[in-house]
């Protein structure tokens, strides 16, 4: 049996960092320019220094440049380990205050979220710059132009597009099934059917259907009087001669399609009183008959049985689905065209209605008002969370990069400022010694 191995095993090794942008390699490069130009200033003070200081002796007046010199030497280190100490350790060497950025990352991150949740996402900073830009003035002067509204509407239906694709047929047929059960079929479809008629009835509105019905019994009688044919004279005794049975069946065609012509004529007819009556008793059994309501039950269920519902939900969806598929794509469908008119005549309306664009501003600056108050913590949460994920030498250097070129002028400044102190000081310290033979 081999012996278990003692050795520890190996850390991973760190995720490569990502290549800096275009515009984070040209601050890169900015950036280490100006600390050659303060390094370069310091090595210039420490060489005029040197030299001074040598022939002070000879020449006494190298004595104030020699104090220049020197200042500007103290004043660019000072500096140098000032800036030197928000990135990183001086010289390597771990000084308390120092490598202040990568020590304190997530305080700082904590402390910019908070900066920016009380100072930039306040209700009344928000509002105020929402009412002041005219949101859905600038927005209808958008979508007022047709090149707009046309890029808008491809953009639409090719979400739309994606949206259908990303949907699963099989999930939509069952909600449409399931949505056609619970509201087509397992209610009972007699009493909403009962007083849907009864409505009809009560308002005379089934005339117009009887009319319908009446006009379509005359004209098939008057062009079709062979169909009444020998439908009386048949059922005569054998022994009635033939022309008997005929002028028979002459005076019913004739005394039927005078019954038709009557009843088209009068609006208050028998029949039609009939038919009105037994419509009225048919739409009351329909309310409260049970035996009523359980044959209506019963031809539902044979009518639209579970396959039958199934079946067609698919068809009515897989129906929608490409027509809608068709449309989107063809840019000169009428869905697409409907779509761009709609963008245009929103987009002018909020042009020209500034009362309408009033209440479309206000309610944006409320539902953003809204928005900041529930969630205005989590949002500046983003910033402290983001800061906390960031590896703390690579957040040095992104903050490096954003602002270590300007704070390479606080050395050169220091370099300077450094060398005139360093000059006054030396002269009054002269002045003095002159002055009160010190």
């Amino acid at each position: 049996m081999a012996a278990p191995s003692l050795t520890t095993p190996a850390p991973p090794a760190p995720a490569p960092r990502a290549p800096l942008s275009p515009t984070d390699e040209a601050r890169r490069v900015a950036l280490v320019g100006m600390k050659r130009l303060a390094l370069g200033l310091l090595l210039a003070m420490a060489v005029i220094f040197a030299v001074s200081f040598a022939l002070e002796d000879r020449y006494p007046w190298l004595e104030y440049v020699r104090a220049a010199a020197e200042g500007g030497m103290v004043g660019a280190i000072a500096d140098w380990f000032a800036v030197t100490a928000l990135f990183r350790y001086p010289l390597g060497l771990r000084i308390p205050h120092t490598n202040i950025i990568a020590n304190r990352k997530d305080e700082i991150g904590a402390n910019l979220g908070e900066f920016v949740e009380s100072n930039f996402l306040s209700d009344a900073v928000v509002r105020g710059k929402l009412e002041s830009i005219g949101i859905s003035r600038r927005l209808g002067a958008w979508l007022v132009q047709p090149a707009n509204a046309k890029r808008l509407t491809d953009e639409l239906a090719h979400a739309g597009t994606g949206l259908l694709d990303l949907l699963s047929d099989d999930d939509i047929k069952d909600l449409l099934e399931g949505v056609a059960r619970e509201h087509l079929l397992e209610p009972s479809w007699a009493p909403s059917l009962g007083r849907l008629g009864e409505n009809l009835v009560v308002s005379g509105r089934h005339h117009a259907a009887v009319d319908l019905l009446v006009d379509k019994a005359q004209s098939w009688l008057q062009t079709h009087p062979e169909a009444f044919g020998t439908s009386v004279s048949t059922r005569l005794p054998r022994w009635v001669p033939g022309f008997v049975g005929e002028m028979v069946d002459d005076k019913a065609y004739r005394e039927v399609l005078g019954f038709v012509a009557s009843v088209q004529a009068d609006p208050g007819h028998p029949l039609r009183e009939a038919i009105d009556r037994y419509l009225a008793e048919l739409m009351d059994d329909l309310q409260h008959d049970d035996t009523m309501i359980d044959r209506v039950e019963v031809l539902k269920l044979e009518l639209v049985d579970n396959a039958k519902l199934r079946e067609f939900a698919g068809d009515a969806w897989e129906s929608v689905k490409q027509s809608l598929l068709t449309a989107l794509a063809d840019p000169q469908s009428a869905v697409r065209t409907g779509i761009t008119s709609t963008v245009l005549d929103v987009g002018g309306r909020l042009v020209r209605d500034e009362s309408l664009g009033a209440r479309i501003d206000r309610w944006l600056a409320d539902a953003a008002g809204y928005v900041l108050q529930k969630y205005r913590h989590e949002i500046a949460g983003v910033i402290t969370e983001t800061v906390e994920r960031w590896d703390p030498a690579e957040t040095t250097e992104k903050i490096e990069l954003q602002v270590g070129k300007d704070l390479q002028f606080i050395r050169i400044n220091g370099t300077v400022v450094g060398a005139l102190a360093g000059l006054l000081i030396f002269t009054l310290a002269q002045g003095a010694v002159v002055l009160f033979g010190l």
